[in-house]
C-alpha cells in the first residue's frame, strides 16, 4: 500500500474517451485519484455522482480529479455518460495501477480509496474506510484549507 509522504506510482491509462493519460502530465497540479471497485454498482454510482455534484468546487481549487477502476473504457463510457461525469473515468482493465496503489482486491477490483497528490507528485492524504459519497467531501475538507486562501486572496486582486 502507498503510504502518505511516498511519490505517487506513475501510471498510463485510458480515459473514458479512449485517450491515454499519464499521471506524470499532470505534475505541477494537485490531484485527488480516487479508485472505485465497479461502474454502475449503488456505491460507486453514489461516489462518482457525488464526484460530479462537487465537481466545481475542485475546479475552482484547480484539482484534476480521477477515477478509476478495473472496468474497460467501453464501461467507463458508458458509466461516465449516463451520469453526465465531466472529469475523467480511467480503465485499469488488468489492475496494474490499483495494484501499484496497493488497493486490488483479490477479486480482481480495486478497494474504495482516495488518494490526494501534491504538485510534486507526493502522496499527502489517503481517504478509505468511510461511506462512498463522503470520499469527495473529505478531500475537498482537505484541499480547500490548502488551496482556498490563495484563490480567495487572488480574486481578491481583481
Amino acid at each position: 500500500m502507498v503510504s502518505e509522504g511516498d511519490d505517487a506510482p506513475n501510471f498510463q491509462l485510458r480515459d473514458h474517451e479512449g485517450n491515454l493519460v499519464k499521471l506524470s502530465d499532470y505534475r505541477g497540479k494537485w490531484v485527488v485519484l480516487y479508485f472505485f471497485p465497479k461502474a454502475f454498482t449503488p456505491g460507486c454510482t453514489l461516489e462518482t455522482k457525488e464526484f460530479s455534484r462537487l465537481w466545481n468546487n475542485f475546479e475552482e481549487l484547480g484539482v484534476i480529479v480521477f477515477g478509476i477502476s478495473t472496468d474497460n473504457v467501453e464501461t467507463q463510457r458508458r458509466f461516465a455518460s449516463k451520469y453526465g461525469v465531466r472529469f475523467k473515468l480511467l480503465s485499469d482493465e488488468d489492475g496494474s495501477v490499483a495494484k501499484a496503489y496497493g488497493v486490488l482486491r483479490p477479486t480482481g477490483t480495486a478497494e474504495r480509496v482516495t488518494f490526494i497528490i501534491n504538485p510534486e507528485g507526493k502522496v499527502v492524504a489517503i481517504i478509505r474506510n468511510i461511506k462512498a459519497d463522503e470520499h469527495p467531501v473529505k478531500a475537498l475538507e482537505y484541499l480547500k484549507p490548502l488551496l482556498g486562501s490563495t484563490k480567495a486572496e487572488e480574486g481578491s486582486m481583481n
